[in-house]
Parts: C-alpha cells; structure tokens; sequence
C-alpha cells in the first residue's frame, strides 16, 4: 500500500452513461456530447456546460498524469453537476447509482491509486445514509456532497442526520461548492467561479459552527472544505469578533467562538500561491491542510502540489503533513 503524496480533490466524468431520463425519469439531464475518443463535451440540454477530455475516465491517462506531478494517490469524486439535488429524490437516487458504479469500473483500473468517492441524493437523509452504505459496501471509501441544497445549508436538521451517520460509519466527507447564483454581475469572467465558489464555502463553514452542526456531531466526524475553505480563513478574525459583539444576531446555537472549532474541519491546498497557503497553515494549523489540485479542470493546479512543495516558509515535517500523512488521517490509514 501506498504512503505516498495523496491528491484528495480530483473529479471523474465516466462514460458509458444511460439516456438518464429514460433510466432515471425527468427530463432536463446531463449528457456526453463524445467528440473524439479523447475528446467530449458536458451538455445540459443544449446548452455546452464543460469540455472534458480522456483523464476524465480513462484511469491510463490519469496515472501518467499522476506520475509527471508526483502523486501516488488520487481521491476521485464526482462532478457536481450530476449531484441532481433540485429533482425528485427517487431520481436523484438512480443517477446516484448510475454513475457510483461506473466511477467503480474508472478507479479499478488504477488499482490502490484511485481512492474513490460516491454521491448520494441528499434532499433525502435517508436514501442518503442508504446509498453511502451500498457504495462503501460495493468499493467506495468516502462521499462528496455539495456545499447546500436549495436553501438548506449544511446545518439543516437532514443534512446533519447524514453527516451523523458518516461520524456512525466512518466515511469521510469531502465538501465541494455547487450551484452558484448567477445574474448580471456574476455572469462574466467565471465571477460565479472566482467569486461565487470561495463564498459559497465560507458561507457552509460558517453554518456548521454559528448553526452548532460541530457541537452536536461527533469529533470522529472527518469532513474537508474543497478549495482551502474558501474566502473563510481570511475573514475568521471577522467571524469572531462579531461573535463577541453581536452576540445577539451571530452566535446561532454554536457554544463557543469560530475559533474554536477550527481543528473539527480540514480544507484542501487549492489556493494558488505561497501567501495563501501560510494563511491556510497560520490559521487553520499544519495538521488540517491536504493537498488537492481539482484535477483534471482548467481552474486546478497543475503539478499536483506545486505550492506545497515550493512553500519555503513549510518545515519538511510540516510538509510531509501535508502532502500526505494528514491525508492519510483523513481517508484512514488502513485505505491507502
């Protein structure tokens, strides 16, 4: 078994997907336009969402790509856009199968390289807890779920009986923005990307603690923030001090300051540069920072890592911490 970097932000597209609203019912889904054999496109309806290549299924591809940046261990999740949490829950649970066990038949070929993670329908807590079961139960180690649903952040009483059960079970959670708000001043120069994600994250930290999701789930809960948390280990300071002094309207159910639980979370390495990454270790410690690189996407970071390995300002200790051993905690050590 492997002990080496551990990438835990990548996503997959397989192929070979059903006509979803003949499989699933609803009209309205995601399909593969296949432009070549390493070459398709995303479509929603008619609409072209994202352009994909081969490392999106083909498991060759991802691990030559793995080897020229140095990763040993790639944690491989969906694509958000298939996560169906607007529709009907019974079809949110056939897609969830559907696509659960291609990623299956896409990381078998990578062997112990290929970590994956399953979706489940989390409008409904318990086909939720049911479809994680099944996963772990047919190969998966872990789950990514989206940042909200609808209008129900990650403190709605549903969502925690899911994370509860993944404290119950010991399934790590990897917590991934989705579904931006759009409109005129977010609708250009990917402001929904650039903006929209890092927010969208700070906001769902935010609920876990002002919203007391920390104080009534267990410490053995193991959940990490996709793109180092977004926009909230800059702003902390600001939470806390409104915690102090407008007690009355921040506090929510959270018993103690944000401070206080940053040791309950981790977040991944995405941020790009050197300054940004000292932030994330200043703030939120050596031990709850992972690699991540948001492979195979064009807004990633490509080498896997390289800001963690150029960071001058990181001990080796602390370094290996974060290309590995913390990720390791997270994904438990007897998986990789």
């Amino acid at each position: 078994m492997s002990t080496g970097v551990v990438d835990v932000h990548t996503h997959v597209v397989p192929k070979g997907w059903p006509d979803l609203g003949a499989a699933c019912g609803g009209s309205g889904w995601p399909w593969l336009r296949v432009d070549s054999e390493r070459a398709a496109m995303i479509m929603v309806g008619e609409t072209e969402f994202r352009p994909v290549g081969a490392e999106c299924w083909d498991a060759s591809t991802r691990l030559a790509d793995m080897d020229a940046d140095g990763i040993d261990v790639q944690v491989v999740s969906p694509t958000p856009v298939f996560f169906s949490y607007d529709r009907p829950a019974d079809q949110a649970v056939k897609v969830a199968r559907i696509f659960n066990d291609l990623t299956l038949k896409v990381t078998a070929a990578g062997g112990d390289r290929l970590v994956p993670f399953c979706q489940v329908p989390l409008q409904d807590p318990d086909a939720a807890c049911a479809e994680l079961d099944r996963s772990l139960a047919a190969g998966h180690v872990g789950v990514e779920i989206g940042n909200h649903v609808g209008d129900r952040d990650l403190d709605d009483a549903g969502v925690v009986t899911f994370l509860q059960h993944c404290a119950e079970v010991g399934a790590p959670i990897f917590v991934h923005p989705w579904d931006m708000p759009g409109g005129p001043r977010l609708d250009r120069w990917m402001a929904r990307w650039l903006a929209g994600m890092p927010a969208e994250t700070h906001l769902s930290v935010l609920a876990m603690i002002l919203g007391g999701v920390f104080d009534r789930v267990p410490d053995t809960l193991r959940i990490c923030f996709a793109h180092g948390g977004g926009s909230f280990p800059f702003w902390l300071g600001r939470a806390d001090n409104a915690w102090h002094r407008r007690g009355d309207l921040v506090r929510g159910a959270s018993a103690a300051p944000p401070s206080s639980y940053v040791d309950r979370f981790s977040v991944d390495s995405v941020v790009f540069a050197p300054p940004a990454l000292r932030l994330l270790v200043d703030t939120l410690g050596e031990d709850r920072v992972l690699v991540g690189s948001d492979y195979p996407y064009p807004l990633g970071e490509r080498p896997a890592g390289a800001v963690v390995r150029a960071a001058d300002f990181l001990t080796d200790a602390q370094r290996d911490k974060l290309l590995s051993t913390n990720a390791r905690r997270f994904l438990g050590r007897s998986r990789i």
